[in-house]
């Protein structure tokens, strides 16, 4: 059975930094595209960032762009996402999601999903 778990999840101040972890168990994702969205209260899921197979391809929303940092480690079958500068406005869900054929930003082709990790960032 395919499991994503997140963690790295927590309150910070704004200006502050977090990262989250995503390891996968069940299957390899090694050759599958891996993402990060996020839902904060009252809103939609939104795109933050998804990363290649190889790691070699990243895309990030606009929000973002130069704050954040997605990455992977294949031998561990984990993906990361590096928050720096983090606002008021980044608080929200994090979930991660596993298994695209390529760089999906809405996430329609991600087969797995985890539970989602909180942050929370006070201004």
């Amino acid at each position: 059975q395919v499991q994503l778990v997140e963690s790295g999840g927590g309150l910070v101040q704004a200006g502050g930094s977090l990262r989250l972890s995503c390891a996968a168990s069940g299957r390899t994702f090694s050759s599958s595209a891996m993402g990060w969205f996020r839902q904060a209260p009252g809103k939609e899921r939104e795109f933050v960032a998804v990363i290649s197979g190889s790691g070699g391809s990243t895309d990030y929303a606009d929000s973002v762009k130069g704050r954040f940092t997605i990455s992977r480690d294949n031998a561990k079958n984990t993906v990361y996402l590096q928050m720096n500068s983090l606002r008021s406005e980044d608080t929200a869900v994090y979930y991660c999601a596993a298994g695209a054929a390529a760089l999906d930003c809405s996430g329609s082709q991600f087969g797995a999903w985890g539970q989602g990790t909180q942050v929370t960032v006070s201004s």
